[in-house]
């Protein structure tokens, strides 16, 4: 009995194999940025802590709803009532409670987007953290990532095969190793806007003017091609 003879992995002298990396790193504009609103409410009594909280989210959620499609997603992340007891004396006693709901809103008009940062910040008790400028996962922009390393990669390997007065004859593999932004599985760094509001405002506070952030696309192959004889 015979085995079946096993491809060699580095070619043979008729048809050698080169292996190459192929990558591509581009500069884009962001499509959505993320703001995150904490709405607080504190008193002695628990009943009517919960209640300003009600009232303060429901107003946030009315506000954000107003802006219609410029407003992609809004969701509740967590709600929390916590009693906050005396620092001193022998026994537990309750000073007041503390009641916190964080929003996260994702918006793809970032002109609408300066105007509701400067309106949230100016309600009572209620912080907005970002924005984060981001990408959405099925971007145009991922895909050409790819495409531009995979032709960087041809072009590399058809570099080695001149050099050795040889051409490219097939591809034999490209193995993806990833297409992403510059920190994986986390939104980039926020543009730098945090504002706490404690108060009322006399008249509307002017919108914020934010410059969106360009986000960096990666993408790497790894390609395996076979070439000619080569001329030595």
């Amino acid at each position: 009995m015979t085995t079946p003879s096993q491809p060699l992995p580095y070619g043979t002298p008729d048809a050698p194999r080169v292996a190459v990396r192929g990558e591509a790193r581009l500069e884009v504009d962001p499509e959505i940025a993320r703001i995150t609103i904490t709405v607080n409410a504190r008193n002695t009594d628990r009943r009517n802590t919960l209640e300003d909280l009600t009232n303060r989210n429901n107003h946030v959620l009315n506000l954000i709803r107003t802006y219609g499609h410029a407003v992609e997603k809004l969701e509740t992340g967590t709600f929390s009532i916590t009693p906050q007891l005396t620092e001193k004396g022998r026994h537990e006693r309750i000073r007041a409670y503390h009641g916190t709901v964080r929003l996260t809103a994702t918006l793809n008009d970032f002109t609408a987007l300066g105007e509701l940062t400067t309106r949230l910040a100016d309600l009572d008790l209620t912080s907005v953290d970002g924005p984060w400028w981001t990408l959405r996962p099925d971007s145009p922009a991922h895909r050409e990532a790819r495409q531009q390393a995979v032709r960087e990669a041809v072009q590399r390997a058809r570099e080695y095969a001149a050099a050795l007065g040889a051409e490219l004859a097939a591809v034999v593999e490209i193995a993806d190793t990833g297409a992403e932004n510059a920190v994986p599985g986390l939104p980039p760094a926020p543009g730098g806007m945090m504002r706490a509001a404690y108060g009322g405002a006399a008249a509307p506070a002017p919108a914020l003017d934010l410059e969106p952030q360009r986000q960096t696309v990666y993408a790497h192959v790894n390609a395996r091609f076979t070439m000619t004889r080569p001329t030595l």
